[in-house]
């Protein structure tokens, strides 16, 4: 068997597979969408990538979300055959990798800044009330500061890290649920 061609693996050096052939449950758009970003991983990936500038392995799997390492590797791979990220390699050390939203993926900000709106209206989180009311009253405004900060590789967040709401405590042989 033939060795891929550099140009047929990732910058991690392995094979980038062609995208899964699967077969569709239905020809809607939402359906489709879902099977490729509908997992726990994917979007809270592209999250980090587009709101809060974070390029590097170690940079996601200390975002907070408990992300196991082979998980995230996947996850990567799989936005990366299906043309939402690419992968750099960084020309001071070329063991690190900085990934990168492409074009098909910084078309989600929208969705990303609708789902953050959503979120922080109807699900108690971190997010600050007036960070989010601004948000929702700017969203043009937000949107081309994110594209601007894509377009010009700008690894500065638009939002930081929301802090860890505390979970209530359940007493000891009680269910969980």
């Amino acid at each position: 068997m033939a060795r891929k061609s550099s140009a047929e693996r990732s910058v991690t050096g392995k094979p980038i597979t062609e995208k899964p052939v699967s077969v569709r449950r239905s020809g809607c758009p939402v359906s489709a969408a879902l099977e490729l970003l509908g997992d726990r991983w994917s979007l809270l990936l592209i999250r980090d990538m587009m709101v809060r500038g974070y390029r590097t392995f170690r940079e996601f799997q200390h975002s907070g979300e408990g992300i196991a390492s082979n998980i995230l590797s996947n996850r990567l791979q799989r936005l990366e055959a299906h043309g939402l990220v690419e992968g750099e390699p960084v020309a001071e050390d070329g063991r690190s990798i900085h990934y990168r939203l492409t074009e098909k993926g910084i078309a989600l900000a929208p969705v990303m800044l609708e789902l953050l709106i959503w979120g922080a209206h109807y699900e108690e989180t971190g997010a600050p009330c007036a960070v989010i009311e601004h948000m929702e009253q700017n969203r043009a405004a937000v949107l081309a500061e994110t594209y601007r900060r894509w377009k010009e590789r700008d690894p500065e967040p638009i939002l930081p890290p929301f802090p860890m709401q505390s979970q209530p405590k359940v007493p000891k042989g009680a269910s969980k649920r």
